[in-house]
């Protein structure tokens, strides 16, 4: 090997030991660094290290020296800072969707983008071993499958599964496949959901990726542009009670002061709040209908009553009617 490619990689390997064991808090100066350099088998002085930080320097490599005893040189900043990556770990941590394995890699990936000291922290006790998570990877292909239509323009087609007694997840419709035409992909409750264009229904629905099995690209162009034109998907998971359909209704609700901020949490700051008396407000919501919705307002408790319209109000008063039966003596 030349020696112009043995200062390469000499350089090369200097940037590398800074990047993994230096911050700001764990600098290494000249003597330390060719130390480190010597055992890799390159003999750099400490007069060659001034000189190639200083390239690394004009190179973009942020490394500051910090003066004095146990002073040294540091890489100061990076593209991700250290609150940010414990926020992608975090992430990946609470995403059930993810497999322990790949929970595993993935932290050990973001890991790689700060130094060896700060990796350390990074591995916070945030995520309980019993956490439920996925069993199989599959939906990363499935997620990277979809994402390939959505780019290309394409139709898919895929078998839709429901879980079994038996713990297996089955296709439903003796397993027919849905042409579907994706269009956006959302994460809601820890579960990844396919905004889908269903031309068979002629109406926008959402799938479930962890359930979706067999997806394949089609040549036949994505339908419902229409449809798509104006979709917002904030307006869309606002109305959408947990994923699950229902008919979208403008539903007005009377709730006490205090739920102010659950209101406005729930479906935006932009919401008009009608004064109703001292103590109370009104407001209209646009909502998808649903056993999941009419849940959500049971679990408020009194302080929250459905207004109208009316069949919304009778359709609440059967779904009480129908717990009330179920815990009847």
């Amino acid at each position: 090997m030349t020696t112009a490619s043995t200062n390469k990689l000499a350089l090369l390997y200097l940037m590398k030991i800074l990047l993994e064991e230096t911050d700001e808090h764990h600098p290494l100066n000249a003597s330390a660094l060719s130390d480190r350099l010597e055992k890799l088998g390159y003999t750099i002085d400490r007069r060659s290290i001034y000189a190639d930080v200083e390239t690394l320097s004009t190179f973009g490599i942020d490394v500051n020296r910090q003066p004095g005893r146990g002073g040294g040189y540091y890489i100061a900043s990076r593209r991700f800072e250290l609150p940010e990556l414990k926020l992608l770990v975090d992430a990946v941590q609470c995403a059930k969707f993810i497999t322990v394995r790949k929970t595993d890699a993935l932290i050990d990936k973001i890991s790689s983008l700060t130094s060896l000291s700060q990796a350390k922290e990074l591995r916070r006790e945030v995520w309980i071993r019993n956490r439920i998570k996925a069993g199989n990877e599959r939906i990363y292909y499935s997620v990277d499958t979809v994402y390939e239509a959505i780019h290309g323009n394409c139709q898919i087609t895929c078998q839709y599964a429901e879980w079994t007694m038996e713990k297996k997840l089955v296709p439903k419709k003796n397993g027919a496949l849905y042409h579907l035409s994706p269009w956006a992909m959302t994460w809601d409750d820890e579960n990844y959901y396919l905004i889908a264009y269903d031309g068979d229904a002629h109406r926008i629905k959402h799938y479930r990726v962890d359930k979706m099995l067999r997806i394949a690209l089609t040549d036949r162009p994505r339908e419902g542009v229409e449809a798509f034109r104006t979709f917002d998907l904030a307006i869309f998971a606002k109305k959408t009670f947990g994923m699950y359909g229902g008919t979208d209704q403008r539903v007005t609700l009377r709730c006490a002061n205090r739920l102010t901020g659950v209101i406005l949490d729930r479906f935006g700051t932009d919401r008009m709040l009608l004064p109703d008396g001292p103590d109370h407000f009104r407001t209209t919501v646009e909502v998808a209908v649903s056993p999941q919705f009419f849940g959500w307002v049971t679990g408020i408790g009194p302080d929250l009553t459905v207004e109208g319209p009316a069949e919304v109000r009778a359709g609440y008063r059967d779904y009480l009617a129908g717990l009330l039966e179920a815990y009847g003596s």
